[in-house]
């Protein structure tokens, strides 16, 4: 049974969405003259460029459903029936389909494809002339944002007025926590004319990697970022009336400590601190002891309660202060991602030449191993 979704209730951002895909019924047969039905039509999930969210694709199928044709009876005029078509569900590029089998596929590149429901075969003399029925499969569509940089840090500390200053982006901005509530991408220009695109995603609290408030919700969409700036208040932070107020150095703490729990190498991407609002410590003092607690670290953690210790330590490729209200330092962070990206791009490519050169050392071994068994 499929639910239509009322227009009003579409959610603003959509990042999972259910299909019910039914592949066509094959095509009857014709027994007296041994002619074939056409095999029904396939549901395919293909990756898009042009589709840029998932309540694209929930706006073409309100139903939540996707059938395709049935393949065409076969008659006297006709005895092969023609296939019914294949029916395209076009989807963001960096979606991961969950088929119904349990496996998972990536459409990260334009134009990848999976089939998610197989036509029935048509009517022919294995089947006794009778069309077979079409799959019929429930698949999940989970968006995962593709950006190069992902920005992290728990609510208020800053992401959207950031991303603001140094995009055409748009984010809502206020004083209070969960501002943002579905991500936001930015594009960063360059003089030259290069572009960084930048994702604010929603702020973490406490708990995150057990799902607690935006939980797995903005954990998943940082996975894919090629680096992670962290976005640090430097003042203290209390998200409500139900939590400690906690200290820059032990916010810094919890954030590590939530991405390190969630896992999937978030602790093992390239990532730079950018301690904001600077322009509210005029004396300079929360700074200097903020930098003295991360210069010490692991000393440090002594005079932190042991439940903020994070298993393992994110380590920075720099840390740099702001002001993103008033636009101060932020020309040196962007110049710096791009350097800290430029160097990571560089080191990859030296490691899968690498990998290229060891197989085929690899291949001429095995081919000089051939060449002596046959003497």
């Amino acid at each position: 049974m499929s639910y239509m979704i009322p227009k009003s209730r579409v959610p603003a951002f959509v990042d999972f969405l259910q299909i019910r895909a039914c592949g066509g019924a094959g095509g009857q047969g014709l027994p007296k003259f041994g002619g074939f039905g056409g095999d029904g039509g396939k549901v395919i999930v293909v990756a898009k460029k042009k589709i840029k969210t998932l309540k694209q694709v929930l706006q073409k199928y309100p139903r939540q459903m996707c059938k395709a044709p049935t393949g065409q009876n076969s008659d006297k005029f006709h005895l092969l029936g023609e296939n019914g078509g294949d029916i395209t569900i076009q989807v963001p590029v960096g979606v991961l389909v969950h088929k119904h089998d349990g496996s998972i596929v990536d459409l990260n590149q334009e134009n990848e494809l999976c089939v998610v429901a197989h036509g029935g075969v048509g009517g022919n003399h294995t089947t006794n002339f009778l069309g077979v029925k079409g799959d019929e499969n429930l698949i999940g569509l989970e968006l995962k944002l593709l950006a190069d940089v992902g920005l992290v840090g728990f609510p208020n500390a800053g992401k959207s007025t950031f991303l603001k200053a140094i995009s055409k982006a748009k984010p809502k901005i206020a004083a209070y926590p969960f501002t943002t509530i579905s991500p936001q991408l930015g594009q960063m220009e360059y003089d030259d004319g290069r572009m960084i695109s930048v994702a604010d995603l929603p702020g973490l609290i406490e708990g995150a990697h057990q799902n607690y408030g935006m939980g797995i919700k903005f954990l998943r969409h940082a996975e894919r970022t090629k680096l992670l700036l962290y976005v640090l208040d430097i003042n203290a932070f209390q998200l409500s009336h139900k939590y400690p107020e906690r200290s820059p150095f032990e916010t810094l703490l919890l954030l590590n400590k939530e991405l390190d729990e969630y896992g999937h190498g978030m602790l093992e991407k390239p990532s730079i601190l950018a301690i904001n609002k600077i322009d509210t410590d005029a004396s300079g003092r929360s700074l200097a002891r903020l930098m003295d607690l991360i210069k010490n670290l692991p000393a440090s953690l002594d005079q932190v309660s042991e439940d903020l210790h994070p298993s393992h330590l994110a380590q920075f490729d720099e840390i740099l202060t702001m002001s993103a209200l008033n636009n101060s330092g932020l020309v040196v962070i962007k110049d710096k991602i791009r350097e800290v990206m430029d160097v990571q791009a560089e080191l990859q490519r030296t490691e899968e030449l690498a990998k290229t050169k060891t197989l085929s050392q690899i291949g001429n071994i095995h081919k000089e191993q051939n060449k002596r068994r046959l003497v």
